[in-house]
C-alpha cells in the first residue's frame, strides 16, 4: 500500500508543478498589480514545495518501490529525466529570487515595478520551464515502458 501512496504523491506533485508553473505564466504581467505579485509569490512557493515532493517521492520510488534501482540506473530516459529536472530547477532560481525580492515592497502595499527586459526574461524562463516539464513527462513515459535508446 505504501508503494501506491508514494506513486500517488509523485504523480500528484508532478501535476502540482505543472499547475503552479502555468499559473505563474498566466499571472505574470509587464506591470503586475499588488494582488498578482502576491499570487506569483504564492504560486512560486507551491512550485518549490511540489518540486521537493516530486524529488523525494521519486527517490523513494527508485530506491524502494516501483521497478527497482537497477531498472532506473540502466535506463537512459531516467537519466534524461533527471538531467532535465536539474536544469529546470536551476533555471527556476531566477524567477524565485525575483519574486522574493518583491517581498519588502509587497509588505508595504506597493506593487513591484519590473523593466520590460526583466518581464521578457521571466516570461521566457517560465515558457522554457514548461517546455522542459513537457520533455520530463515524455521521458518518464519512455522510461516507464522500458524503452531503450
Amino acid at each position: 500500500m505504501m508503494a501506491v501512496f508514494v506513486a500517488f504523491l509523485h504523480f500528484f506533485a508532478a501535476f502540482g508543478l505543472a499547475a503552479t508553473l502555468f499559473a505563474e505564466l498566466m499571472l505574470l504581467r509587464p506591470e503586475p498589480t499588488l494582488r498578482e505579485a502576491r499570487l506569483l509569490q504564492w504560486c512560486d512557493r507551491w512550485y518549490g514545495m511540489f518540486a521537493g515532493i516530486v524529488l523525494g517521492a521519486g527517490l523513494f520510488r527508485v530506491l524502494y518501490y516501483a521497478k527497482g534501482t537497477a531498472f532506473y540506473m540502466s535506463n537512459p530516459y531516467f537519466h534524461l529525466k533527471i538531467t532535465l529536472y536539474v536544469i529546470t530547477g536551476l533555471i527556476s532560481i531566477y524567477p524565485t529570487i525575483t519574486f522574493l525580492r518583491w517581498s519588502k515592497d509587497l509588505k508595504a502595499g506597493i506593487a513591484p515595478v519590473i523593466s520590460s527586459q526583466q518581464y521578457k526574461r521571466l516570461r521566457s524562463i517560465l515558457l522554457l520551464e514548461l517546455a522542459l516539464l513537457t520533455a520530463i513527462l515524455a521521458s518518464a513515459s519512455l522510461m516507464a515502458r522500458g524503452i531503450a535508446s
